[in-house]
């Protein structure tokens, strides 16, 4: 487990809504708020439109007006699916957003496992690995070189040159959410982090954890420049009840699988929530993706002064006393 001071806490953006019109200003106080309790990055989800949650606020949009109301917090999506994008149009967007927030991107990629997505966008799923390989590769590519000439399987550019080049050199880090071994190794391979989805256990992010140890040693790469968080679903309340219910009302909503909630959630009592995390971060998250699903503004107020210091306390004795 990380020392209590090296642990990373992370916020789940305001993203989701089912009303209109929006509360844009309860929107700029929890962005706002985040930065001034101290998170340390801010993250949206890739949401596309067959998924459940149809009110979830574009990805990119979100974190662009993130970027224009702070100055310090950092900007994470987790994850785009790249193959369903134009990866020449993403590598542009995601630029242009890394020079508007002064460098402050994290940029998460993913594959996603849901066939039907590809066809609702016109596309085929044949050879996605390889597509997606090379997507990534091309927007690399487009961030460092000028006078690009690319000729891949999918994408052929000649004497191509994006501008503005990414505000952080030579990229902004790329860190990929993956939940099988060939996929954890591709993060190894052309990623420098891991981000474990808010859909996955514990014991599930703990098995990962370990077969990216692996994949570090096989590539003899130092496993202190490669990022591990895992985003995670929090419900606070001191009755436990309470905060059990409201989690499966919101699985349903956002997943469509309300028994999920238990699951892969930290819920209860500020103790009891501090007590999960501690459980995901001795499982090797270095950074832990907060997302409360009601309340955020208060939500937001408890992790801060009751939750994160009971984790960070606690983190710290036992690296001490390990």
């Amino acid at each position: 487990m990380p020392a209590g001071d090296d642990l990373l806490f992370g916020i789940g953006a305001p993203q989701i809504h089912t009303r209109l019109p929006l509360d844009l200003e309860e929107i700029r106080r929890s962005i706002e708020r985040a930065e001034s309790l101290g998170f340390h990055s801010l993250w949206v989800q890739e949401q596309a439109p067959l998924r459940a949650a149809a009110g979830a606020l574009e990805g990119i949009s979100m974190l662009s007006y993130a970027a224009a109301i702070t100055q310090r917090i950092l900007l994470g999506n987790a994850v785009f699916l790249i193959n369903l994008r134009n990866p020449i149009h993403l590598a542009k967007s995601l630029a242009s957003l890394d020079q508007l927030s002064r460098g402050r991107l994290i940029v998460g990629v993913g594959l996603g496992g849901v066939t039907r997505l590809y066809q609702a966008y016109g596309l085929s799923a044949e050879h996605k690995v390889g597509r997606f390989v090379e997507a990534l590769t091309l927007m690399k590519r487009l961030w460092t070189e000028e006078n690009l000439d690319f000729e891949g399987k999918f994408w052929r550019l000649k004497k191509a040159s994006l501008w503005p080049k990414p505000f952080q050199r030579p990229h902004p880090p790329i860190w990929f959410g993956a939940n099988t071994a060939p996929a954890l190794k591709r993060a190894v391979a052309h990623g420098s982090g891991f981000i474990g989805a808010g859909s996955a256990s514990t014991a599930d992010f703990k098995t990962n954890v370990q077969a990216l140890g692996e994949a570090l040693a096989e590539a003899k790469r130092d496993p202190a420049t490669f990022m591990i968080g895992k985003r995670v679903y929090v419900a606070i309340d001191k009755d436990r009840a309470v905060a059990a219910r409201r989690l499966r009302e919101w699985f349903g909503l956002y997943y469509g699988q309300a028994d999920l909630a238990e699951r892969v959630s930290v819920w209860g009592s500020a103790e009891e929530c501090a007590g999960g995390l501690r459980d995901i971060a001795a499982a090797g998250a270095r950074l832990l993706v907060l997302n409360p699903v009601f309340g955020l503004l208060e939500q937001m107020e408890i992790l801060a002064s009751e939750v994160i210091p009971r984790v960070k306390d606690e983190s710290g004795r036992m690296k001490t006393e390990g």
